[in-house]
């Protein structure tokens, strides 16, 4: 049994109240954590708040990306254990969650590099003799809220240019997936980090909204559902906090009829199979050219019947369970909702037999799905992909744009015409085309529309944690007159 400690100002935190962890795949409680009460909250605001003041901000950006580098050389030296905590918590496979230790070393070292060269600018104006500056400014303390699906990966999108940047952090990560979070909490303290700079709060419904209520917080940054993103928004535009969200997704994975097709289909089957397509960016729509239709249909219902599923922590295994019960049951009821509105099944269709207490979901396909049926329109965050026919350019985009999300696309072909006219009407926020769920560091990622708004990775995330602060200087030497604005 493992018992996971917050992290309040430096220092483990049991709590007094926890909740229990289950492995979706053995259906047994495997870890207790903490539920954190408003008490708890405000102590790790609080101690955010004071490593702010008299630490975090005066620390030179150097200094602050020497942490961030030792951090990202603790978290590799625990890759494999910190895998095997993710993938027994939310039963995601083992060759997923590993991968994802790295990317997320990686992306503190990405950004570990921007500590020292958070640059402003000098601006010239109409009067020479004012001098005129910008510096870029931390907020102070930054709400960082992830869901279940990949705690750490997504974490790792929020946590380290909040940190380069001067801001210090509270974490909420999923009640249905916390371990590994904590885990990296105590990884900081063991490399250095200021008591308070980095605090990991747990638990439920209440111990979030403790915190994004919470007058000591000054950005929030949240991943998970709309609906939640919504409550979100809300609850900070009472306080004009400002927010970055990255929400849910509908991803329309786009096959034309000259596409490599061998290299299409892996794409299709990775973008909605891989994680038991419990990932906002899966590729649940695919929309396929009508003279390849009927051959992509069956290969793809041919593949998905011979997924390998099983234990997550076997290399073999090619997918786990869903993380959880709750999810479990929507999925299987939104795959009804699929029979009832005469989508047609080649693949799958319920639960995966032979697991005992696994929650298992069988890889389903279903063909002929029309745009407006609730499994093309709705997020099913689960292994379920619809396909979807269509005739020519101008029917794919209306298609793929004909939702509320706007999170992701691809586009396989190989008329490189067609992917530049294809994708300038895309209405999403990342395009991949002849590929799908690559990733880099360097690379901006986030939504539009009912997926959110704000850019996680790249450069452009500097600018979710920091405000610009504009400096005149008047170096005239002249008296003026006090009710004439100068220019």
């Amino acid at each position: 049994m493992k018992h996971a400690t917050m992290v309040i100002d430096g220092k483990p935190v049991a709590g007094a109240a926890t909740r229990e962890a289950v492995n979706p795949y053995s259906g047994q409680v495997w870890a207790r954590i903490p539920d954190a009460s408003a008490d708890e909250v405000d102590r790790a605001v609080e101690s955010a708040q004071r490593a702010f003041r008299e630490t975090w901000r005066r620390t030179p950006g150097v200094e602050r990306a020497r942490l961030m580098l030792a951090l990202a050389d603790a978290l590799e030296a625990e890759a494999d254990s910190m895998a095997r905590m993710e993938s027994t918590d939310n039963g995601k496979i083992i060759r997923e969650t590993r991968p994802q230790m790295t990317f997320a070393a990686r992306n503190l070292r990405f950004f570990a590099g921007y500590a020292d060269k958070l640059y402003g600018r000098t601006i010239p104006l109409d009067n020479p003799s004012l001098f005129d500056y910008t510096r870029r400014r931390p907020y102070g303390v930054a709400a960082l809220i992830t869901a279940w699906n990949s705690p750490i990966g997504l974490l790792a999108n929020k946590l380290p240019p909040a940190l380069a940047t001067g801001n210090t952090v509270v974490v909420k990560p999923s009640e249905h997936a916390s371990v590994t979070t904590c885990e990296l909490a105590r990884l900081a303290c063991e490399v250095g980090f200021p008591p308070g700079v980095v605090n990991v709060i747990t638990g439920g419904p209440q111990a979030g909204e403790a915190l994004i209520s919470h007058p000591g917080v000054s950005k929030i940054s949240f991943t998970g559902g709309s609906a939640t993103g919504t409550r979100i928004a809300e609850a900070a535009a009472r306080r004009l906090v400002p927010v970055t969200l990255e929400l849910g997704g509908k991803s329309p994975n786009i096959i034309f009829d000259d596409a490599d097709l061998d290299r299409a289909i892996v794409g299709a089957v990775s973008g909605i199979f891989a994680a038991a397509g419990q990932t906002c960016v899966a590729g649940s729509r695919l929309l396929v050219q009508r003279p390849v239709y009927d051959e992509v249909v069956a290969a793809i219902a041919e593949r998905a019947a011979g997924i390998r599923l099983g234990d997550p922590l076997d290399p073999a295994t090619e997918m786990g369970p869903v993380a959880n019960e709750p999810q479990y049951q929507r999925i299987l009821g939104l795959i009804e909702a699929a029979r009832g509105d005469g989508a047609t099944l080649v693949a799958g269709g319920g639960p995966a037999t032979g697991f005992g207490a696994g929650l298992f979901v069988a890889p389903t396909v279903f063909a002929d799905v029309a745009p407006d049926m609730r499994v093309a329109t709705e997020e099913v965050f689960g292994p379920v992909l619809s396909i979807i026919p269509f005739d020519d350019e101008d029917d794919a985009v209306r298609i793929a744009n004909g939702i509320d999300y706007g999170l992701a696309a691809a586009v396989w072909s190989r008329n490189i015409d067609r992917v530049h006219r294809v994708v300038e009407q895309l209405e999403v926020g990342a395009v991949w085309v002849n590929t799908y769920r690559s990733t880099a560091a360097q690379a901006p990622f986030g939504g539009i529309k009912r997926s959110g708004y704000g850019r996680e990775r790249g450069e452009d995330a500097l600018a979710e944690y920091t405000y610009t602060q504009n400096v005149m200087i008047d170096y005239s030497g002249a008296a003026r007159d006090p009710f004439v604005i100068r220019t």
